[in-house]
């Protein structure tokens, strides 16, 4: 049986120990979290947690016992897929808006991880298991642009490495609403989970983690800004909390977005957020070169800034 231990700062302080679990734990889900504390499979400073409502406090020690994973049967698909640039170490893809990056619950097929097994068969990382082979990064489903798929387990973990020493260059392009005066913004915010919405985050959330987005204006129109977002953190749905605290979330965002904005720009029907992930940049895994990728703004991007520009 496998053990995790993860240890509480200062900023966990108050939390719920399922909701500490969850957002500490990458690979494990607050609800998975709680049947884990239902089965006695979690202590607490080394006495089983009491409840999922446990507080935890600064300095506790939280040991996670993991019982042996189930087979889960996820099967190579047939699924287009442009790949940027392969070799025996990475691959970098361009994720399509729409496709989910990994298996989940019943949604075990039509992600990516189904396309890059049938592409790249057993040549992927095996770090993450058989629900995330080859997975060192994610972006949101709607979310399109370049992914980093590690082909061997050596090379996942320099990937994952440059990815916490904040080294990875990650630029995205967004649309977002009203007119940002400045021309360059540095949101330095923390990001946890919110506490009223399980599939939100929020800045200064519980369990909060150092967050840090820069902002350039790219383009002005008045009721909507373009601009360019990059990534000093990578914090889920970062540049979507970021943007929202700030007053300006991405056209298109269901999630983060107004309560009463409009699902049309200009004519044009846009479902979810419009952020692209246009640049990644990292060292080679095997030969210490940097590599930089771009890749050009889906159609329905393009289509809502031709409109906006006339």
């Amino acid at each position: 049986m496998e053990r995790l231990t993860l240890t509480a700062g200062p900023e966990d302080k108050g939390s719920r120990l399922d909701a500490f679990i969850g957002y500490n734990a990458d690979e494990l889900s607050r609800s998975y979290a709680v049947k884990l504390i239902d089965q006695g499979l979690v202590s607490v400073n080394g006495s089983p947690a009491a409840s999922k409502k446990q507080a935890v406090f600064d300095g506790d020690e939280i040991v996670i016992e993991l019982p042996e994973p189930e087979a889960l049967d996820v099967k190579a698909e047939d699924i287009p897929l442009e790949i940027v640039y392969e070799d025996d170490d990475v691959a970098v893809i361009n994720k399509p808006r729409g496709m989910v990056v990994h298996p989940g619950p019943g949604n075990y097929s039509g992600t990516l991880v189904n396309a890059i097994m049938h592409h790249m068969g057993d040549s992927l990382s095996s770090i993450n298991g058989v629900i995330r082979p080859g997975i060192v990064h994610r972006i949101d489903k709607d979310t399109s642009g370049l992914l980093m798929i590690a082909k061997n387990d050596k090379a996942h973990e320099s990937l994952a490495a440059q990815l916490a020493e904040h080294s990875v260059t990650r630029e995205y392009t967004a649309l977002c609403y009203d007119n940002i005066k400045e021309e360059e913004i540095t949101i330095d915010e923390p990001i946890g989970r919110d506490p009223k919405n399980r599939l939100r985050n929020a800045v200064r959330g519980a369990s909060a983690k150092d967050a840090i987005t820069h902002i350039k204006v790219t383009e002005r129109f008045g009721k909507y800004t373009l601009v360019k977002a990059i990534l000093e953190t990578g914090r889920t749905h970062q540049i979507r909390v970021h943007m929202a605290y700030i007053h300006h979330p991405l056209v298109g965002d269901e999630l983060y977005g107004f309560r009463k904005q409009s699902d049309k720009v200009e004519g044009v029907k846009v479902s979810g957020q419009l952020l692209h992930a246009g640049t990644l940049g990292f060292i080679h895994p095997s030969t210490g070169e940097y590599m930089e990728f771009h890749s050009d703004l889906p159609e329905i991007f393009e289509t809502v800034l031709e409109k906006l520009r006339k």
